[in-house]
């Protein structure tokens, strides 16, 4: 009884949520796209006929705002293990992104080109213990880093979710030696419990 009860707040909660109906009625495929506005607002990351490859875009509504933002002229790609239904302007590969051969996928699509920006809301399925879920976070911000580091143009930019805790630290510091500039951020929409926060690293120094 308490668990079903938990879960009716959590719905109640859900469907209440400001970021939820605003996603509804902007026809984004999920709140989460409000995050990546509010970022792109300060920072504008998403300039116009650049090259994005979003990892672990499912549902899509990162692909979706950033299709908007970079115009006809840019390209993106979008990486998920999950179907997600075609999006205009976004080339879909559906895969594992911890496996290798799902990278070498997708570098198989980039035929050489250099990308301007990887982004990454990727989380892994939370289990509620911080002991095994931040671990996890850690090797997908991690995983998402190495990519980004075969893949960026010199300059190039790396926006990826991580969760505040163990490991977070020597993260940042392996992200300051690869990009000349770090940002820590929590979008609005970002819900307020969650320990979320998103780390833009900007400047890719040469490989």
């Amino acid at each position: 009884m308490k668990r079903q009860k938990s879960r009716g707040r959590w719905l109640d909660n859900h469907v209440s949520d400001e970021y939820v109906q605003r996603a509804r009625r902007d026809g984004y495929r999920s709140r989460a796209c409000y995050k990546l506005m509010e970022i792109d607002d300060k920072h504008q990351i998403l300039r116009s006929g650049i090259t994005v490859v979003d990892l672990g875009a499912a549902p899509g509504s990162w692909s979706q705002l950033a299709a908007k933002r970079i115009g006809p002229a840019g390209s993106i790609i979008a990486i998920d293990i999950l179907d997600m239904v075609p999006m205009p302007g976004v080339k879909l590969i559906k895969g594992d992104f911890t496996a290798d051969s799902t990278l070498e996928n997708l570098m198989r699509h980039l035929s050489g080109e250099e990308v301007d920006l990887v982004i990454s809301d990727m989380a892994p399925n939370l289990s509620g213990m911080r002991e095994i879920d931040q671990p996890r976070a850690m090797y997908l911000a991690e995983l998402a880093l190495e990519s980004a580091s075969r893949m960026l143009r010199p300059g190039g930019a790396l926006l990826v979710k991580c969760f505040e805790g163990e490991g977070i630290t020597q993260f940042r510091q392996v992200l300051s030696r690869a990009f000349k500039q770090l940002f820590n951020l929590k979008p609005k929409a970002s819900r307020p419990k969650s320990r979320e926060i998103y780390v833009l690293a900007r400047g890719f120094k040469a490989r």
